[in-house]
């Protein structure tokens, strides 16, 4: 486990474009959407006193995604308002008017959808928001898989209607033959990550997942010390950092980004100052976070916004699920998965090493904020490292 602080910093802020992406005002932007969705909650905020005690720290709340939507994944906010934007926008330059939210289940505006082909490679969270969102706005889904994406996931996502293409390689490799194969058959592309030419869609993904970090700031009713959140490509990190810079600006909370050390991507671009690449090694469990090229818009934003980078090992990000799932004192249950524990895992690795609390200012006053960004979405899996099945 190392931690690597963000020591080459821009002067220069978000942008207008990042701003309205991710900024103060964009999860009213996003709640406008949610009205054309099945009826939609917030996510638990679960406070964690008794774990918080043990790790040394004032005060640990978890903001529970496993429940979003039906869909067991914070993604649910990304794929498919992207997808109903997308929608939106066919449907006003078809019908030639205006379109609001509310009318995007319509007979009229889903006869225009019925045109819209929208595809994306996936680890398996990504895909089934984006699937669902099709099948909610009469869109055609095709969705790219790699070999590390588990049977359960793949059918999780053809639920939903998509069609199902299996890849060889990374999943980087995926993403790379998702956008060959829209750009020859006319598709849509609807990626959580961003290359040139291609960042509008990978915005809107991101602008979706402020509404979880705006719910949890409500639910707070205070701003933490600290947040630690997963890394991947860093559409979710850019879009927490991003949001809490444009909210609280200097006075922010320190924001640590997490990554599995076999998938360490933009703790290797803090490293060296520059949006870096690195080579692909072995799987790793933390599967949604198996990435290993930054998404260009988030590396932006974590390159002003973010503050460490910290990459954990397999076995801490089970002992992480574990903590959750066998709760000590009055603290509750939480099923939360491989990836959704790494954040817990930085959290418990920095916890354990005086030096490391001492760099990112952790003291007994610190009030944390975890995101448990997935449930139990392989339940075989989840049962296997955990030793009890999820749901009961």
């Amino acid at each position: 486990m190392q931690l690597v602080p963000l020591t080459v910093r821009p002067d220069d802020g978000l942008n207008q474009v990042e701003r309205t992406a991710i900024g103060k005002s964009a999860p009213d932007e996003v709640r406008r959407f949610l009205a054309a969705c099945p009826p939609h909650a917030a996510t638990p905020l679960a406070a964690l006193p008794d774990l918080a005690g043990r790790l040394g720290i004032a005060g640990l709340h978890l903001k529970d995604e496993g429940k979003r939507f039906g869909l067991l994944s914070f993604k649910a906010l990304g794929g498919a308002y992207a997808v109903a934007r997308l929608v939106g926008d066919l449907a006003e330059q078809a019908l030639g008017r205006s379109i609001e939210p509310e009318e995007l289940q319509s007979d009229e505006v889903r006869k225009v959808a019925s045109a819209l082909t929208v595809a994306c490679a996936t680890d398996g969270n990504h895909g089934r928001s984006v699937a669902a969102g099709a099948q909610l706005f009469g869109c055609r889904c095709v969705i790219f898989l790699h070999p590390g994406v588990s049977q359960l996931r793949e059918d999780a996502i053809a639920r939903f209607g998509a069609e199902i293409v299996r890849t060889t390689g990374s999943y980087d490799e995926s993403v790379n033959q998702a956008a060959d194969t829209a750009r020859r058959e006319g598709w849509t592309v609807v990626s959580d990550t961003s290359w040139e030419g291609y960042q509008e869609i990978p915005y809107r993904v991101m602008q979706g997942y402020t509404v979880m970090i705006d719910e949890a700031l409500q639910q707070l009713g205070h701003p933490p010390t600290h947040v630690f959140v997963q890394g991947g490509v860093g559409g979710l990190a850019g879009a927490v950092a991003g949001h809490l810079l444009d909210l609280y600006g200097d006075n922010r909370p320190k924001i640590i980004i997490v990554e599995p050390a076999r998938a360490n991507c933009l703790q290797e671009s803090a490293r060296q100052g520059t949006p870096t690449t690195i080579p692909h090694g072995e799987a790793t469990v933390m599967s949604m976070l198996e990435c290993f090229e930054p998404s260009p818009i988030a590396w932006r934003i974590l390159e002003r916004a973010a503050d460490f980078f910290i990459d954990v090992d397999e076995q801490a990000a089970i002992e992480a699920m574990k903590m959750l799932a066998y709760p000590q004192g009055g603290d509750p249950e939480l099923v939360i998965g491989e990836s959704g524990a790494a954040g817990l895992a930085g959290l418990a690795g920095i916890c354990a090493d005086d030096n490391m609390r001492a760099q990112i200012g952790l003291g007994a006053d610190a009030r944390v904020l975890l995101f448990g960004t997935e449930g139990a979405t392989d339940a075989t899996l989840y049962e296997q490292l955990v030793g009890k099945a999820p749901y009961g």
